[in-house]
This record gives structure tokens, C-alpha cells and sequence, in this order.
């Protein structure tokens, strides 16, 4: 079977709600991570055979097709480039790779982008469920699904704190793990450890022009006190907005090429792509599908989880990397080394392609050879995705 090979990779450094990228529009966000793969890799538009870009909440500036948008308003793309927009709740844009990775192990294309944005300062998170809901034009839930799930609102809030009780971690253990976040997060930036992946935005402030180039969710002096104290969302509940992911706006890209693209475009890929996974659970409990299925990708991979050498788990809410940190019996030294999402923000459809970014250039900083990544996702879904650094 042809292999698929990572050959750029990049995100946009995230931005808090209502924060430095709240400006954005988010389909000129989502084209100049677009464009930056085609810069760097210096690949002609008429190379690229697809776009497939994740977003989850796809209304409003985000709505009429925004992968499609995205590539018109690209500068390094043009009219002639197809592209799809996709719906894996928070796995959208790890989706895109893995189809993305399919079209070329396939055989059926060379050369795909995938890709992801969300301005959560923009559009909303819910907002196209709640809208619709508010001007009477129906509920997501049908009666059919209501009579299996009788009385169940979907909640990744409560899927967490089910998560937390299931595994017995206390508010301490959640703060603590979010605090290793935000020190990692930080040290990581004071090292430029992102400097390979981050696509400078330029933004207007009261000061004039700036580029945005540095994750704006990170607390270079969080404290545990300062965590610690943070509202609990549920009165009799573990987590706060301290220990969950940040709301956050951003995009991001991978290029996706086959064998025969390197050789024809004189292309250097930064890493293979080793093993493809996507599994389903629990809807209710919801976030905990990243533990089971990785024990499955590793099997199909032949591996041992000892045989990793980076970990992403998106740090959705602190009790979803510590349940699989528990269930895998992972290294926790090798878990999300340059923070996770509760430092960097979750731009929900860009997280996808955002954590490859990350784990593939912090793989070949470090001199590692694989890496393992997956995230929770909206009705009981996860995906995995292994690389092999080259």
C-alpha cells in the first residue's frame, strides 16, 4: 500500500475569546495557514488536488462551506482547488488528516491539505444548535434518539466530571496537572520551541500593527493557589474553567502528500503517517473514547505503548489525559511536552491539525522517532493518529 507523509505543518498561535485574533474573520484565518503550507513547502496550487478542513461550528462567518471560502481567499490557492468542510466535533481537523491520509494511501490523489479553524470569539460554541432552538426551527434531538436516551442533553461538562468520579481524581489532582500545563506551555515558548510551527498573523491593536505569534492563553505565573481558587462549574462537582480547555481562535494546516508527490515536487517530509484510527463509545460518558481507542490503534500498529516516544492527548478537560494516562500506563514525562489545550486554548475543528503540528516538530526537535495522538470528541468519538518522525 503507498505510504502518506507529513511534509509541512503548522498552526496559528491561539488567541482568547474576544482576545488578539478576535478581529480575524475566520475564513481569512483559516487562508493564511493554508497559505503557509504552500509557502514553505513552494508547492504550485495546481498541485493540490483537495482542501478538507474541519470546523465544528459551521454558521454564521463559519457557514457556506468555509473550507471552500478559505481557499478563495487564499493567495497561494485559487478557483481550481477543491475542498470539503467536515464535522468531527472536536476531532474535525485529526479527521481531516486521517481522510486526507486515506486519499493518498489510496492511491486516488498526491496532494492534500487538511486543515481546521474556529473563531470561537466569532462564532460561538453551540451557537448553531442554539439558534436554531431559540427561533423554533427544531432540536438537534430527535424522537428516536430521544427514546433511547430518554432525558439525556448531551454535556461534555457532565462526560467530564462522570470521568473524574469514574477514576477517583480529586480538584488537587486536576489542578495540579492543569498547572504542569500551563509551566510546560511556558517554558516551551521562552525555549521557541514553536517557532517552527507558528504562522505569524498580523493584527491591528491600539499600538498599530502587530503579528501574532505568541499563544495568548498561557499564564507565565500561574501559581497552584491561583488555580486552585478558580469557581468549581458544579457546586458538588472537580473541575473549574482552570482545569478545562481555554476557548480559543485559531487555524491551522498539514500537507499530506504521497511518494510519488516527494519525488515529483523535490518535496522533504517531516514524518510518516504510521496508523489510522477512529472508534465510538459511550455518548453519555462521552470523553473517555481516546483510552480505548488507542489500545486499538496500538494493536493494529503492532506497538506497545512503551513504544511511543510523544504523546498528544488533548487536554479537552485535565480528567481526559489523566484517565488515559491511568488506562495505558503511559509515561506521563512523554504526555503533551509543550503544554496542552488548557494553557493553549482548544480552537475545537483546528485542534486537530493544530496537536499535529505540534507533535511532529516537537518529535524531530527532541530527535524522537514516533508519536501518538488523540482527542475526545463529541458523542462518544475519538480518533487516533500515529507518526513516525523523519
Amino acid at each position: 500500500m503507498p505510504e502518506a507523509y507529513i511534509v509541512e505543518a503548522v498552526r496559528t498561535a491561539g488567541g482568547k475569546r474576544g482576545g488578539r485574533l478576535a478581529g480575524v474573520h475566520p475564513v481569512d484565518l483559516a487562508a493564511q495557514s493554508l497559505d503557509a503550507v504552500m509557502a514553505r513547502s513552494g508547492l504550485a496550487a495546481d498541485a493540490v488536488e483537495d482542501v478538507i478542513m474541519g470546523c465544528v461550528s459551521q454558521g454564521g462567518e463559519q457557514a457556506m462551506q468555509v473550507g471552500r471560502n478559505a481557499v478563495l481567499a487564499a493567495r497561494h490557492l485559487g478557483e481550481k482547488v477543491p475542498a470539503v468542510t467536515i464535522d468531527r466535533q472536536c476531532g474535525s481537523s485529526q479527521q481531516a488528516i486521517q481522510f486526507a491520509a486515506q486519499a493518498v494511501m489510496s492511491g486516488t490523489q498526491d496532494v492534500v491539505i487538511a486543515a481546521g479553524v474556529e473563531s470561537m470569539s466569532r462564532v460561538p460554541m453551540g451557537s448553531t444548535a442554539m439558534f436554531h432552538m431559540k427561533e423554533g426551527l427544531g432540536h438537534y434531538k430527535s424522537p428516536g434518539l430521544e427514546e433511547r436516551y430518554p432525558g439525556i442533553q448531551w454535556s461534555q461538562f457532565a462526560g467530564a466530571e462522570a470521568i473524574a468520579r469514574k477514576h477517583d481524581f480529586s480538584k488537587d489532582q486536576l489542578d495540579r496537572f492543569a498547572l504542569e500545563s500551563h509551566r510546560r506551555a511556558a517554558a516551551a515558548t521562552e525555549a521557541g520551541a514553536f517557532a517552527d510551527e507558528i504562522v505569524p498573523i498580523e493584527i491591528e491593536t491600539l499600538e498599530g500593527a502587530q503579528q501574532h505569534t505568541v499563544d495568548e492563553g498561557i499564564r507565565f505565573d500561574a501559581t497552584l493557589d491561583g488555580i486552585a481558587g478558580v469557581k468549581l462549574l458544579s457546586p458538588e462537582g472537580r473541575i473549574t474553567a482552570a482545569t478545562s480547555s481555554q476557548i480559543c481562535d485559531g487555524s491551522s494546516a498539514v500537507l499530506v502528500v504521497s511518494e510519488r508527490a516527494l519525488k515529483e515536487h523535490g518535496l522533504t517530509p517531516l514524518a510518516r503517517i504510521h496508523n489510522l484510527t477512529v472508534t465510538a463509545g459511550d455518548p453519555v460518558i462521552m470523553l473517555e473514547e481516546p483510552l480505548f481507542a488507542t489500545d486499538r490503534a496500538l494493536q493494529r500498529a503492532g506497538m506497545r505503548i512503551e513504544d511511543i516516544d510523544l504523546y498528544e492527548v488533548n487536554e479537552a478537560f485535565a480528567p481526559v489525559p489523566l484517565a488515559w494516562l491511568k488506562h495505558t500506563g503511559a509515561d506521563p514525562d512523554k504526555l503533551n511536552v509543550n503544554g496542552g489545550a488548557i494553557a493553549l486554548g482548544h480552537p475545537l475543528g483546528a485542534s486537530g491539525t493544530k496537536l499535529m503540528a505540534t507533535l511532529v516538530h516537537a518529535l524531530r526537535a527532541r530527535g524522537k522517532r514516533y508519536g501518538l495522538q488523540t482527542m475526545c470528541e463529541g458523542g462518544g468519538v475519538a480518533n487516533v493518529t500515529i507518526v513516525e518522525a523523519l
